[in-house]
């Protein structure tokens, strides 16, 4: 057909307000244009904004998406995985709470799977993940252009692949104030640590925290010991989860990962793949600083 004669076709099926079967579409290319996407991320914290990120891509192919919550439970996930390839979906993006890698989902699947925000211990297998150690520089580098020196680091449990990554980024980039705490991904441990720094008589004038509900507690244990935030102590977080940025007294300056931006990388490689074009291999994603009032220079 001629492509005079094809945008003739579409402007009157635009004016008869034609619009495309599904069913008819998908034996004609033998597709389904859907896709599934697997998660062990019970709350959504991470997989929500995923999610979204990926339907602002798949939308514009007039892709549908079907989320499972494998709850953590690899039966539960083996047997959406099965269920999602016996509704013949295009291909499917995995997803988790926690960067670090895991196992491959499936072995010669037959449909590409892409990975976003966790990764593939199969180097033939594309992640798509944050450059969580970038994070960890920025917050390390805005905290000494605000003319702070002495940097201390909380953080999650020291086996965790974010809190090793993000705590080395931290050290190889100042010389930390105080050796770093880890602890639980917990406001109470973030009142905790605080404690703990100042009785421990740390010389401190900024705190970079493994994430921001360690962050907020941190915030509330100095000020109940008096401490002005960011008068005295200045504090970065990491995640700029909405819920607990705002909450923080003051707000607090924190690191974005752009879950939105992991999301759509994911959809348009796993688009690319379905199309005949797959890539290998870790994608990696730069991070953003977010620079509230718990870094303002007083």
């Amino acid at each position: 057909m001629r492509p005079e004669t094809r945008l003739r076709v579409r402007q009157a099926a635009d004016q008869l307000g034609f619009v495309v079967n599904a069913a008819a579409r998908s034996l004609q290319t033998g597709r389904t244009y859907t896709v599934g996407m697997i998660t062990t991320d019970t709350i959504g914290r991470f997989s929500i904004p995923l999610l979204i990120g990926a339907e602002d891509a798949l939308g514009a192919g007039q892709m549908s998406v079907f989320l499972c919550d494998a709850r953590d439970d690899p039966i539960r996930e083996q047997y959406y995985l099965r269920t999602l390839l016996s509704r013949k979906v295009d291909g499917i993006i995995v997803t988790g709470r926690r960067t670090q890698a895991r196992t491959p989902i499936g072995a010669e699947l037959p449909v590409p799977v892409v990975y976003a925000f966790i990764s593939s211990t199969d180097p033939r297998d594309c992640s798509v993940v944050p450059d969580e150690a970038d994070g960890a520089r920025r917050a390390i580098r805005h905290l000494l252009d605000t003319g702070r020196r002495r940097i201390a680091h909380v953080t999650g449990p020291e086996h965790h692949h974010s809190a090793q990554v993000r705590a080395a980024a931290a050290a190889a980039e100042v010389e930390l104030a105080a050796p770093v705490l880890h602890g639980e991904w917990t406001e109470a441990w973030g009142r905790q640590a605080a404690g703990m720094l100042l009785s421990g008589g740390a010389d401190l004038d900024a705190v970079f925290c493994g994430n921001d509900q360690i962050a907020r507690g941190v915030a509330e244990g100095l000020r109940e010991a008096g401490r002005d935030v960011p008068g005295e102590v200045a504090l970065v977080g990491f995640d700029n989860w909405d819920v607990m940025v705002d909450a923080c007294r003051p707000a607090l300056t924190s690191v974005d990962m752009d879950l939105e931006g992991i999301g759509r990388t994911a959809a348009e490689v796993l688009l690319a793949a379905i199309n005949g074009s797959p890539a290998h291999g870790p994608i990696t994603r730069p991070c953003r600083l977010v620079p509230r009032e718990s870094t303002a220079i007083r």
